[in-house]
């Protein structure tokens, strides 16, 4: 269904989603923990929904308890069919490495938006480890053809196309027989994801550390089950914290103030922008302010690149995004896609090999914009259509069922002028 969406100021409160990244790593390790854990709260969105499909074809058993999510992990066994990981590159990159730990060939694939992924630097990294790991189409994308067992003591692999690639690696060498030494051949991008799993890891039991080229994970480890509370999600909730920045005032609620999410970072960026920051306790509230330019190096953050675009538009002077030149290989082109969307509304906004700079503030104009299928820039395009004259009509309202199901609704719990068609 096509959203249309008028000028509109918000205000009020909303709870984060939970976290998707936290989620996707807490439905793994349960899976390969040996036992029952329960996940409370855990975020069942399109993507996650996809990675606890496929640890059930790994052998992993769960069930629905109220809110929360019962795994029975331990038993890893080859599928009995390919692995459809939907349109989620963290699960295919994930499971990409469960499944270098059999013998038996293990398929994965997704639906063509994710065949589009990069995933040859995986594929050369399991390669150097004796693993069978190639591209059915020889194009280093989905769909994947993996045959283990993973018996390497070392690779390399790049570090910025994807941490995904190296959160892959370190879950799974874990259960390797021998002690693995992951050296990286390019800086890392997006590392606070990679703090987030070995810190995972660690809670459920696996140990692992950073050397000076990489990263070294002992071998023949166990996972051990145990409860867990998902965090809330501050990459999900920048867009109704920007949505109070940029007219009105919002208060998310359950973002927590001791995680190892790169993306509270938002809190900070807001206000360096001159939105009113406030927090209390797990409560973040964001309120309109003279928003001026600002410089922000997106490099650990790459995922607050559009709704960050969307901000910058709206305050006094040049602005600078950079250092988030891996976005390119994201459900869209994310630097092109937004860049796009807003030069189409009207914004002085130029597109970088890293990011954008934009020139502020500008009035933008209510058009037809596309989402290109990216939960993302759907969700920018609809805080960017609050502070745009006339109807925004936004070509699809679905996909943000992948990271932050109640997004559209949340919006209209705010305020916002929201109607759909079609």
């Amino acid at each position: 269904m096509k959203l249309e969406i008028s000028r509109s100021t918000v205000k009020g409160v909303v709870e984060a989603p939970p976290s998707k990244s936290y989620t996707h790593r807490a439905i793994i390790l349960a899976g390969l923990a040996r036992g029952e854990s329960a996940i409370r709260r855990p975020l069942l969105s399109e993507d996650t929904m996809a990675t606890l499909r496929g640890m059930e074809q790994f052998g992993t058993m769960a069930r629905r308890d109220g809110p929360d999510l019962i795994v029975r992990g331990g038993s890893l066994r080859a599928p009995a069919g390919e692995i459809d990981c939907g349109n989620s590159g963290t699960t295919l990159r994930l499971l990409t490495g469960i499944a270098s730990l059999l013998s038996s060939t293990v398929t994965l694939t997704g639906d063509a938006s994710l065949q589009q992924r990069p995933m040859r630097p995986l594929l050369n990294a399991l390669g150097e480890m004796g693993v069978s790991a190639a591209s059915a189409r020889n194009d280093g994308t989905a769909p994947l053809i993996i045959r283990g067992p993973n018996k390497g003591r070392w690779t390399h692999v790049k570090g910025d196309i994807s941490s995904q690639f190296i959160s892959s690696l370190l879950i799974s060498s874990a259960l390797k027989e021998l002690d693995t030494e992951i050296m990286l051949t390019s800086p890392l991008r997006s590392r606070p994801y990679v703090d987030i799993t070995m810190d995972m890891m660690a809670l459920f039991g696996a140990r692992s550390w950073e050397t000076k080229n990489g990263f070294y994970v002992p071998g023949s480890q166990t996972y051990r089950p145990r409860p867990m509370t998902i965090p809330g999600d501050y990459s999900s909730a920048a867009y109704p914290l920007a949505a109070g920045a940029l007219t009105g005032k919002v208060t998310v609620k359950g973002l927590g103030t001791d995680d190892r999410q790169g993306d509270r970072r938002v809190v900070d960026i807001l206000a360096a922008f001159g939105a009113r920051m406030k927090r209390d306790g797990d409560r973040v509230t964001a309120e309109a302010g003279d928003l001026t330019a600002n410089d922000v190096d997106l490099g650990d953050n790459p995922d607050l690149f559009p709704i960050l675009a969307v901000v910058a538009t709206q305050a006094k002077g040049v602005s600078r995004l950079h250092g988030a030149g891996h976005l390119k290989h994201k459900e869209s082109d994310r630097i092109r896609a937004t860049v796009a969307f807003l030069k189409s509304m009207g914004a002085d906004i130029e597109e970088k090999e890293d990011g954008c700079e934009v020139r502020g503030p500008t009035t933008l104009k209510g058009r037809s914009v596309d989402t290109m299928g990216d939960h993302r820039i759907m969700m920018a395009e609809a805080v960017a259509a609050l502070v745009a004259d006339g109807m925004t009509t936004i070509s699809e309202s679905s996909s943000p069922a992948i990271s932050y199901p109640s997004f559209v609704n949340d919006l209209r719990r705010l305020g916002a002028s929201i109607g759909g068609k079609g």
